[in-house]
């Protein structure tokens, strides 16, 4: 298994991926071809693109899963599999739609990578319901990936001690969470990614790194650099009434 999950896919004053540059180089090395899947969005074309720019200095040739037939055949030739922001929705109901979830784990099980950004972050856990997104479609089961046994919630943001904004904080969504499920849900801030194998994983990203949560447990702060590997040993438990 080879993961890099990204908070956020664009950072303010840098273009799109430019922020994980370094890393994203890194983690494609050695990749010639990357179905790319667009589905969190509307415009699939000129989503495509957008990825096919950023991505032509590392030699990578990227193809849209929604240009052929098949999706799923696509996403069985690729070496890297990357999977876009956007609405978490969406997307998973995209995914099941033409067959990628399992065509998606198979190939990842097989050895290629596995890039999310955002919404795509989110698929890579067992579930979407740790998503920041409006339900603007309805999935036909909010089962996702499962490549991690852990919950992500991309664009983490802390609470605002001067906010007078009456609704739940991140944090008050994420215990309403543990109210059902016994699960650890780690927060990535903005510019702060995973990098996964099958023996690792490992916070990158800014200095603000990420804040784990896990039921009954006061938030744990981590920074770049910090091991969080056995988040992947740590079995997950959810309400039954879903799974």
């Amino acid at each position: 298994m080879r993961l890099l999950l990204l908070s956020n896919s664009t950072a303010p004053g840098h273009g799109y991926l430019e922020h994980a540059r370094e890393e994203i180089a890194d983690f494609l090395d050695g990749t010639r071809r990357l179905a790319f899947v667009p589905y969190a969005g509307a415009d699939h074309d000129g989503y495509t693109a957008q990825v096919t720019r950023a991505l032509a200095p590392l030699g990578v040739e990227v193809t849209g899963v929604h240009t052929g037939s098949r999706p799923a055949e696509v996403v069985a030739d690729a070496d890297a599999v990357f999977v876009g922001g956007g609405n978490s929705f969406r997307l998973l109901s995209a995914l099941h739609h033409h067959g990628l979830v399992d065509a998606i784990r198979a190939r990842v099980g097989a050895g290629a990578g596995y890039m999310g950004s955002s919404a795509g972050t989110n698929m890579a856990c067992p579930t979407l319901r740790t998503t920041n997104d409006m339900p603007i479609v309805q999935p036909p089961t909010f089962d996702a990936l499962h490549l991690v046994p852990f919950q992500i919630n991309p664009h983490y943001l802390d609470p605002a001690p001067d906010s007078s904004h009456m609704g739940e904080t991140r944090a008050q969504r994420i215990a309403e969470f543990h109210q059902e499920n016994d699960v650890a849900v780690l927060g990535l801030r903005e510019g702060t990614w995973l990098r996964a194998t099958d023996d690792g994983l490992t916070l990158g990203g800014i200095e603000a790194g990420a804040v784990l949560f896990e039921r009954g447990r006061e938030p744990v702060e981590h920074r770049p650099g910090a091991d969080l590997t056995r988040l992947l040993r740590t079995p997950a438990v959810f309400d039954s009434a879903d799974r």
